[in-house]
């Protein structure tokens, strides 16, 4: 599933392609919206929520997309090949006279009225990336459940919204703690410093091509997918397992030395390790 910072970005690219602009083309390629015709219709703005897009245009009307594993939105000039895969793939096209957006694979796609946005978005918790962000909210929401384990937490985008997997992992080695750990141990400073850091690393994200948390150029990432490769602060081998709520397990990566707090037997690893 896509970062918040990675939908800011495509956002932003259909924001330019399509804002102010009068659509001359509108596909829907999906049985409920097939008839939906928004041709004529001049294109409002883009704007990411969370993980989801929301396009809005001229007549009260939003076109509601998500991403999830395999979406993607590709905006391409008049005469350009489109190359974000087969045809049967496509399940939108929105154009107007000089660029022409093309959604492929979307599970989740509607047209639905601007005012009754919240009906899509409105579980969400505070926006990392937009302008509800609300620390001490997000903060309440994640202390809400405290045995929660911290990992499954950060991805329920009913506490805070925007972070995936990739940086549950980060943000948990940068916090010191395993994303095992129950909510209620994460340590007070530690807690009182989690939505700073969420927030800080999306914004600092939302402008490069390439996801960096360390700093450092070419070692762009502390533990998400360096396992079993060394720890860029100890050395030690990074580890990686699965961790979910039972409806979805994602590959979840740390490091046993920098790290405290529960995490799987070495028989729930994928690869070698021992529980810390």
């Amino acid at each position: 599933m896509p970062e918040g910072d990675t939908v800011w970005q495509a956002a932003r690219r259909l924001h330019d392609a399509l804002a102010g602009k009068v659509l001359t083309l509108s596909d829907f390629r999906v049985p409920r919206f097939a008839t939906v015709d928004l041709t004529g219709r001049t294109v409002l703005d883009v704007t990411p929520r969370g993980k989801h897009l929301l396009a809005r245009v001229e007549g009260g009307l939003t076109v509601h997309s998500h991403l999830r594993m395999d979406g993607s939105w590709k905006v391409f000039a008049p005469g350009q090949r489109w190359s974000g895969g087969p045809a049967h793939q496509i399940r939108v096209v929105l154009g107007t006279a000089d660029r022409t957006a093309v959604g492929y694979r979307l599970p989740v796609l509607e047209v639905l009225r601007t005012a009754d946005e919240q009906r899509a978005v409105g579980h969400l918790g505070p926006d990392l990336l937009g302008p509800d962000w609300d620390a001490a909210r997000a903060r309440d929401n994640l202390r809400a459940d405290p045995a929660r384990p911290l990992g499954e937490a950060l991805l329920d985008q009913r506490n805070l919204a925007g972070i995936g997997n990739v940086y549950k992992c980060e943000l948990c080695f940068l916090l010191g703690v395993t994303p095992w750990l129950p909510v209620g141990e994460l340590p007070a400073d530690r807690a009182a410093q989690l939505p700073a850091l969420a927030r800080r690393l999306l914004e600092a994200n939302r402008e490069r091509p390439v996801r960096r948390t360390t700093g450092v150029r070419g070692q762009d990432l502390f533990v998400y997918g360096r396992a079993p490769r060394p720890c860029l602060r100890c050395g030690t081998s990074v580890r990686v397992a699965d961790q979910g709520d039972g409806s979805r397990d994602r590959p979840t990566y740390w490091c046993p030395t920098c790290q405290s707090g529960p995490a799987p037997h070495p028989g729930g690893l994928r690869g070698s390790g021992r529980r810390r």
